[in-house]
């Protein structure tokens, strides 16, 4: 049970993980297309996301990614009894009037016990209830600064061992993997390319993926319109219908 909790904490921290990595790509049309997505992580722990060679998100690898922190809070540290982190308070010069009323409901003023109600048999009568005309909901008092709040508390910091500053800089790539999650089958992927340098990547780019985009909408809107069903000819009820419509003189609109 541990481990598949562990395992699914995990799984929480990679999703979100991936909105934030492609935050800005939200109104790009994924199907159909030809689509250029690198990822450049760059110097000092900053990163860059460009689709079809333009730039859709940036941030810092530390702050947006779950990398370890470089502090944490101080186990033994424990905030003061007296600290206050209430940041407002009810007004205590504020008090309900006397005429606020709060009941929903109230006894009828109209109705009166009926002369055959047996107490004994039938119980304690009680009039029926109705809508109070002067309810006036709930009161609440006036909500003003606490002059006793002293902020959010945080305990103090110590540095992680487990933090690295260097998380971006790789002396040797042996391979590359995609975890993809997808309900369309038919994505294909080509030409990965590895490089350090963001105009070498678009050279390739140009080179490759530019001739694959180039024309690709036109060609498929032609491909749509030369394989498109022809369309569904009238049924012979329908037809039929019509014949004797026109028979007896009668249609729909006459009857």
């Amino acid at each position: 049970m541990e481990l598949m909790t562990g395992l699914l904490k995990e799984m929480e921290e990679d999703i979100k993980n991936f909105k934030e990595y492609i935050a800005g790509l939200s109104t790009f049309n994924w199907e159909d297309n030809a689509f250029l997505l690198p990822h450049i992580p760059a110097r000092w722990g900053m990163y860059e996301v460009y689709l079809d060679k333009k730039m859709k998100s940036s941030g810092s690898l530390h702050e947006n990614w779950k990398f370890p922190p470089k502090t944490l809070d101080d186990p033994s540290d424990s905030k003061p009894s007296d600290w206050v982190d209430e940041a407002m308070i009810d007004d205590p010069e504020d008090k309900q009037p006397e005429d606020w009323d709060m009941r929903k409901k109230i006894d009828d003023p109209s109705a009166t016990k009926p002369d055959n109600w047996d107490d004994d048999e039938d119980g304690e009568w009680e009039p029926p209830k109705i809508d109070n005309p002067d309810y006036k909901g709930d009161w609440y008092a006036k909500r003003i600064d606490n002059p006793a709040y002293k902020g959010v508390w945080k305990a103090k910091q110590i540095p992680n061992e487990k933090f690295v500053e260097n998380v971006y800089s790789y002396d040797d790539i042996g391979s590359v993997g995609f975890e993809l999650w997808t309900v369309n089958s038919g994505s294909l992927f080509d030409n990965i390319f590895v490089t350090d340098s963001l105009d070498k990547a678009f050279e390739h780019a140009d080179a490759h993926w530019g001739k694959i985009s180039e024309g690709e909408k036109d060609a498929q809107d032609a491909y749509d319109k030369a394989n498109a069903p022809p369309p569904a000819p009238d049924s012979d009820d329908d037809a039929g219908d019509a014949d004797l419509d026109d028979e007896d003189g009668t249609d729909d609109e006459d009857l």
